[in-house]
């Protein structure tokens, strides 16, 4: 009698346009597990929960939702000491951000004539740490990378970096430029091969230029050489860029720890 009821009334239906209401997929999920019911105290307790969210739409507009995403991934790697990415630490932090505003949006400056007991008894158990969650915004600015200032041992790595790739600039488009060496190159220009700085020497003058092959064109009537003069200063930078690494991967291990040592609420929180 049930499911003929359900069919004539087209229930599936309406629980699929619902779901295109819930804005997230985990709400989408819950929406498509909702069934009809014969328990009235039970319908009368849903009926209850509705009516506290529609008045407190009515009284505050509608809920801050964005932000929220799968996290359980993110902090599973974090409970056991992995490292999370870029684009997890940004998803666990929009995730806190998105808690702590629909905690506030249900739990404070509510009118006396309101009152959404279902609601606030729901979002006191939320769980947020804007601390954790400024900490990741503060440090990571993208999937791509992270903040100078994520630590002043990575801000001091990065402006070494900076001053020897100022010096190497300097020093390259000098030998470029200087009257001997423009007869041996195909063009004056300076370019990259191998994360090097190279010139481009006619292979007939590869004796006269000291340096580093590390490439050749098409037709292999140009060297790419790194001069001699630069290595050095090129070597420091390629060790610093493992100082740097060594640096990001610590600083995202502990915000990954971070974000491990509260897993149990994230997941609950979601």
């Amino acid at each position: 009698m049930i499911q003929k009821s359900k069919s004539v009334l087209e229930f599936d239906k309406i629980i699929e346009k619902l779901s295109e209401f819930a804005e997230t997929q985990k709400g989408k999920e819950e929406v498509r597990k909702l069934d009809v019911s014969s328990n009235l105290d039970g319908v009368r307790f849903k009926q209850k929960q509705t009516a506290e969210a529609l008045s407190i739409i009515v009284e505050k507009g509608s809920p801050p939702m964005g932000g929220i995403t799968d996290i359980k991934e993110y902090v599973k790697r974090g409970s056991v000491g992995g490292i999370i990415s870029l684009r997890g630490l940004l998803s666990c932090a929009d995730t806190l951000r998105a808690a702590r505003l629909v905690r506030n949006y249900v739990l404070l400056d509510s009118k006396e004539d309101f009152q959404h007991e279902i609601l606030e008894q729901l979002c006191s158990d939320i769980y947020s740490n804007k601390e954790i969650e400024d900490k990741i915004y503060d440090i990571v600015i993208s999937e791509e990378e992270i903040a100078d200032d994520a630590s002043p041992e990575l801000k001091q790595i990065r402006r070494e970096i900076q001053i020897k790739q100022n010096s190497i600039k300097n020093k390259i488009n000098q030998i470029s430029g200087s009257s001997t060496m423009q007869k041996y190159l195909q063009e004056n220009i300076v370019t990259m091969r191998n994360d090097r700085y190279v010139i481009p020497v006619r292979k007939e003058y590869r004796s006269m230029v000291k340096g580093i092959v590390h490439d050749q064109s098409s037709t292999g009537s140009t060297l790419f050489i790194e001069p001699m003069a630069i290595v050095e200063m090129t070597n420091e930078i390629s060790d610093l860029r493992v100082e740097e690494k060594k640096e990001v991967e610590r600083i995202l291990l502990e915000l990954s720890c971070m974000i491990g040592d509260i897993a149990s609420q994230m997941v609950s929180n979601q």
